[in-house]
């Protein structure tokens, strides 16, 4: 097992990944993008977030990213998160193994405040989170509608620093200390 960060060319190793949930309420969209517009995400998400890839001899089996929860210069410093695993590759640890190191890099990144959303019922996302020190801090009740359903959205928030006054600006991660990086990279691997 292999945990990188993302290329543009792995969009479409990602999309056969991603594409397994498109057709469940986990997530909302209705219809798999295009690899351009993926490669795009992947783009857009790396000038600041982190985009991890996970392989087993080379091939992708799972990926997790982060990105910015709300638009307004004040969410600065809360991510949200997102992990997707081969379905032959799920209740290993790789969806734990992800996060770790997402909020690890986050936590680098001077991001205060990890934010996970779950389509409920979900019973291996929810433990995924609670195991990890996430707090369900809500519903929001009948906020999709997919398959012929509604269906609520459980949020759930992990504190990833202190909130210090006044905090330190989000520092994109390209811009951290490359043997910062490595090193928590290496813890993770």
């Amino acid at each position: 097992m292999e945990i990188r960060f993302a290329a543009e060319q792995d969009a479409a190793g990602l999309l056969a990944v991603y594409a397994q949930y498109i057709g469940t309420s986990i997530t909302f969209e209705t219809e798999l993008p295009t690899v351009a517009a993926f490669a795009g995400r992947i783009r857009d998400i790396q000038r600041v977030y982190p985009y991890l890839v996970l392989t087993d001899g080379g091939r992708i089996i799972g990926y997790a990213y982060a990105h910015r929860i709300r638009e307004r210069a004040a969410y600065d410093w809360c991510a949200e998160l997102s992990v997707y695993l081969d379905r032959d590759y799920t209740r290993r640890g790789y969806g734990r193994k992800l996060y770790a190191l997402l909020m690890d890099l986050l936590a680098l990144q001077n991001v205060k405040t990890a934010v996970g959303c779950v389509t409920v019922p979900n019973a291996a996302s929810e433990a995924l989170h609670a195991s990890m020190g996430f707090a369900r801090v809500g519903t929001s009740p009948n906020s999709g509608y997919k398959n012929g359903a509604w269906h609520d959205v459980a949020w759930f928030e992990k504190v990833l620093g202190p909130y210090d006054v006044p905090p330190a600006p989000l520092l994109p991660l390209a811009e951290a200390d490359p043997a910062a990086v490595a090193r928590i990279m290496a813890e993770h691997i």
